[in-house]
């Protein structure tokens, strides 16, 4: 019952968070970034960030911050190799600008949340990089993967969970990037593509979590997993309709004076039928 009950409650606050995004949609934002591949390094240094898009949820207004861009208002884009760290921490110190104007915001992301890949792998570029970074409060972030492992379940789609979903809901976003595609866009220097693959990946976001509100996205999972795997539900369910509550206290009704509905029917079926 202790597992079932966590699994419930986990599942609650997740409805709950999404819930609340759209409550104040136009206070949510999504943020997500594109890097250097952190898996296929063979040096030390942290990944490389190259670009970052925030996604207004209501509006669909996206601000972008990249070393393209950068680079651009530099007149410099083709030293960009040379001079990546200068339009890195450019780059870098205009999105935390952006992030300490916009600090009482939600921001929902995806996996976001180590040094690996996340909000502290951002705040430690700009430490090396010698610039400022702002900290966000944790109460200010919403991480979208998690929400839908809680009201899902974790076998709700497979992995790599963003394409299959994709699939899934038939999401067909232009310039999106995957994995190795993103990898050796980097190391092919195709900055502008990775941005425009990280502006799409926004939009993707925006997609999964209206549908998830909506009620509408396709998962693998059962209606039991994605209604709490617990018969609180149910009775939760049951109380917000009134017409089900009555038609289920009826049948309770019925069943405990069945004795006597079947001599009803008998005596019914007697004197009214075979007259």
């Amino acid at each position: 019952m202790g597992q079932q009950q966590d699994l419930y409650d986990r599942w609650k606050r997740a409805k709950i968070q999404l819930n609340d995004l759209f409550k104040k949609s136009e206070n949510t934002l999504i943020v997500h970034y594109s890097c250097e591949s952190f898996y296929d390094q063979n040096k030390a240094d942290s990944p490389r960030v190259t670009s970052i898009a925030v996604r207004n949820l209501q509006s669909g207004q996206t601000r972008s911050f990249s070393i393209h861009f950068a680079a651009e208002r530099a007149h410099a884009l083709d030293q960009i190799e040379s001079r990546y760290d200068e339009f890195e921490k450019s780059m870098l110190d205009d999105f935390f600008a952006f992030t300490r104007d916009h600090q009482f915001h939600t921001w929902l992301h995806w996996n976001m949340r180590d040094m690996n890949y996340g909000f502290p792998a951002l705040e430690h570029r700009a430490a090396v990089l010698g610039t400022q970074s702002f900290h966000l409060d944790e109460k200010q972030l919403v991480d979208l993967s998690r929400i839908f492992i809680a009201i899902y379940g974790n076998k709700y789609t497979a992995h790599p969970r963003i394409q299959s979903l994709m699939e899934k809901n038939r999401i067909t976003p232009r310039d999106f990037l995957v994995g190795q595609s993103e990898a050796n866009a980097f190391e092919q220097k195709q900055f502008l593509d990775m941005h425009r693959s990280t502006l799409s990946k926004v939009d993707v976001f925006a997609n999964f979590a209206e549908r998830a509100h909506s009620g509408t996205l396709k998962t693998n999972a059962t209606w039991f997993e994605q209604n709490g795997r617990s018969l609180k539900v149910g009775l939760e369910k049951i109380r917000e309709h009134w017409f089900w509550g009555a038609l289920i206290a009826a049948l309770f009704g019925a069943w405990n004076y069945r004795d006597q509905i079947v001599q009803i029917w008998d005596w019914l079926s007697k004197h009214i039928g075979g007259g």
